[in-house]
């Protein structure tokens, strides 16, 4: 059986490498290695969701990155806002690892790496944003799950913003944030990939 980005220890022979390159104005070294997600440069679909995220709108409070890989997101996140916490969660503990070592060698301290199926072991109850380039291949299902429990994990007028192409699921996940949330908006189109937005509206 081959191993997958979503599997908890992966089997494929280690072989990491280096790269270098600029995320939100800030340039990054990013080790990577096989087993893990977009491992010879940071998807686009990451890229597009960094740069339509405006962390001004957010308010006060800790971000979440589910599925963080080996932390292109989060890591850009936390570099945007050093006043905010970052936590970042994935199911394979390769990709953490790297997301350790990427933290380290890139100079942000204010992040938490740790493993967790989707919410299991999430810290915080109260994010002002999640933000996820969910697990496609995972299958609908666990990306969907993703989006239905983020809500019981933010504030109000807190924010889930996501990545997804429409060939890949969009049109149906934009539906299950509506109905999640009663709002849903698709704040930036770019190659195909969707980045999708609802808020947690206080009731």
């Amino acid at each position: 059986m081959s191993d997958h980005y979503y599997t908890n220890n992966p089997h494929s022979k280690s072989e990491q490498k280096s790269w270098k390159t600029t995320l939100r104005a800030f340039d990054f070294t990013f080790h990577t290695d096989a087993g893990v997600f977009s491992k010879e440069k940071v998807d686009y679909g990451s890229q597009v969701l960094l740069e339509a995220i405006d962390l001004k709108m957010y308010p006060e409070g800790p971000l979440l990155d589910v599925g963080c890989g080996y932390g292109p997101i989060g890591l850009t996140l936390a570099k945007l806002d050093p006043n905010r916490t970052v936590e970042m969660v994935d199911v394979n503990e390769r990709a953490l690892a790297l997301a350790e070592k990427n933290a380290q060698t890139n100079q942000v301290t204010n992040v938490s790496i740790h493993p967790s199926s989707l919410y299991e072991n999430v810290t915080e109850t109260a994010f002002a944003g999640i933000v996820s380039n969910p697990p496609i291949r995972a299958g609908k299902k666990t990306v969907h799950a993703v989006l239905e429990q983020a809500i019981h994990y933010l504030k109000d007028e807190g924010y889930l913003v996501i990545v997804i192409q429409r060939k890949q699921g969009a049109p149906s996940a934009k539906k299950k944030m509506e109905e999640v949330f009663g709002n849903v908006e698709r704040i930036s189109l770019d190659g195909g990939y969707w980045i999708l937005r609802s808020q947690k509206v206080a009731d």
